[in-house]
């Protein structure tokens, strides 16, 4: 008789065919599936892609703070919530401890969680506007 496995991020695929000769005609091969949250998910970093005109308005993004560099890498750590909405360039953001990155881009509207500690990679000019928020604001 076939074990019963009970472990629920496994799959048993039947399989109708004679083993070689330990006489069991129908066996259960074992296939562990890998679940991955996305990385946003994880590090609890919401992004909105291809902002509408109407939701950048709503949020006054064109009063925000400008922040620009060139191609460099940026260790950083988020004190406060923080808003950065993409005006041109891109941006690869790998966790502290992590060795998977996010990609954001212009167009993208980011929001960094406070606590969150990561290395920023800018590939060329990049232009973002930035707000803080306190904990609690939505958006």
């Amino acid at each position: 008789m076939a074990s019963v496995f009970t472990n629920p991020t496994s799959t048993y695929f039947p399989v109708n065919r004679k083993l070689g000769n330990c006489g069991i005609k129908r066996c259960h091969i074992k296939a562990t599936l890998r679940v991955e949250k996305p990385l946003e998910e994880l590090y609890k970093v919401r992004v909105e892609r291809n902002v509408p005109t109407e939701r950048l308005a709503e949020l006054r993004v064109s009063e925000w703070s400008v922040w620009k560099t060139g191609k460099c890498r940026l260790p950083w750590d988020w004190q406060v919530d923080q808003f950065v909405y993409i005006e041109e360039g891109e941006v690869r953001v790998v966790p502290e401890g992590s060795k998977k990155f996010m990609q954001f881009k212009a167009g993208d509207l980011v929001r960094y969680p406070k606590w969150f500690e990561a290395d920023l990679w800018f590939n060329g000019p990049y232009q973002e506007r930035y707000s803080f928020r306190a904990y609690g604001d939505d958006f």
